[in-house]
């Protein structure tokens, strides 16, 4: 029986855990932010890095201490747990998320072949259909396997997608530059808060707090048994992910400062890494663009339904792994259609509502003594927490 993996294995599960969070909100924002923020690019990325590293690290160790987000939750009541649980769960699968993996690679991996047939509405539909089969077909074939998905995404697809990032972040620092522009969007002024609150859109915190109980499934197929042993092996697998999310934002930030130099304005992160890969690489950064999103958003796809079906049928085990996995897929099949700008323009009063309450749930499973397993206080933080964040998150969808 193994105590520890060796290098190897741990950089393995490492690359799997950072290939589940970085997919479609990864790619988009950080350009953005780089963008919007211009000459305050620094403290702008500070202030993601905070929130869309620090705290999705911080809540894959929290979730290991407890021994499980049921664990976690249930320091306020087991009916919160359940309900909070189920919440997250629904919102990193076809709620939001899983949708997102396909709409976001369509607009990015096959729309831009279209060409005039992309500009009628009709036959957009009839292939975004299509492809969305195609797409959800593929992530269901490889997640019948989550024991498996180091293999897939640790050994493969993760050191494909960096390189290919690789390719772009250099295009951009040894191509032509303009002069930085000046911080636009709300990074006029205090530049790391809406850094930090723009990096909720990656959704990595609350999907944090479940990505554990697949990491684990692959930590014990490499030999690892016991509890206390399989969670020290997920918080190292945690700092290993989140070493690589940080860099790889940054580069992507560095994109779109660049960016903003030649005057370019966009409404989203898509936008600014299509513009600079084109302005680098001509029609080849089509391929690249699309290669990019592809395998970024197929990775993120097949995690999410995995975690989200062994979550299911560990929880309502009448269906069965396999029955929970054909219902998730065929559920985000169904809302991706709806289109991204209609996913993302839901998401963020949503992920206002939920983030807050599971940022307080992280710090309360690192409060010493007492003071974190005392119910009464975690009953109370929780419930401030979310009657604000519910609040804000009402007003905005009635402002919307």
């Amino acid at each position: 029986m193994k105590k520890r993996l060796n290098l190897k294995e741990r950089m393995l599960i490492g690359f799997t855990l950072f290939s589940m969070f970085f997919g479609a909100g990864n790619l988009i924002f950080p350009p953005l932010v780089g963008l919007q923020a211009g000459t305050d690019a620094v403290p702008a990325m500070a202030g993601l890095l905070l929130s869309a590293v620090g705290l999705p690290i911080l809540g894959v160790a929290a979730v290991a201490r407890c021994g499980g987000l049921d664990r976690l939750a249930g320091r306020v009541h087991p009916m919160f747990a359940a309900v909070f649980t189920l919440l997250i769960y629904l919102m990193i699968g076809p709620g939001l998320a899983i949708p997102r993996t396909a709409s976001t690679s369509f607009e990015m991996a096959a729309a831009p072949f279209l060409g005039s047939m992309g500009a009628e509405s009709g036959t957009r539909t009839a292939v975004m259909a299509v492809y969305s089969i195609l797409f959800f077909g593929i992530a269901f074939f490889f997640a019948l396997r989550p024991e498996r998905l180091k293999d897939m995404l640790g050994k493969i697809m993760t050191p494909v997608l960096l390189g290919l990032i690789a390719v772009v972040f250099l295009g951009s620092l040894l191509g032509e530059k303009g002069v930085t522009a000046s911080p636009t969007a709300g990074y006029e002024t205090l530049a790391a808060v809406k850094g930090f609150v723009d990096g909720y859109q990656t959704m990595d915190t609350i999907a944090a707090l479940n990505f554990g109980i697949v990491i684990a499934m692959n930590i014990r197929g490499m030999g690892i048994e016991k509890e206390e042993n399989i969670s020290g092996e997920t918080i190292r697998a945690g700092g290993i992910a989140g070493l690589l999310l940080a860099v790889v934002y940054s580069c992507l930030a560095y994109v779109g400062v660049t960016a903003s130099g030649f005057e370019q304005t966009a409404s989203n992160g898509a936008d600014v890494l299509t513009f600079m890969v084109h302005r680098l690489f001509g029609t080849a950064g089509t391929v690249i663009i699309a290669l990019i999103f592809f395998i970024a958003c197929l990775n993120v796809c097949i995690g999410l339904l995995s975690c989200c079906s062994e979550y299911f049928s560990q929880t309502f085990p009448a269906l069965g792994y396999r029955g929970w996995l054909v219902l998730f897929a065929g559920a985000s099949l169904i809302v991706s259609n709806a289109g991204l700008n209609t996913i993302i323009r839901v998401s963020a009063p949503a992920l206002g509502m939920i983030y807050p309450v599971a940022i307080v749930l992280i710090v309360l499973a690192f409060l010493p003594g007492r003071l974190g397993k005392s119910r009464l206080f975690c009953r109370a933080a929780v419930a401030v927490t979310a009657v604000w964040s519910v609040g804000s998150g009402i007003l905005a969808l009635i402002g919307r």
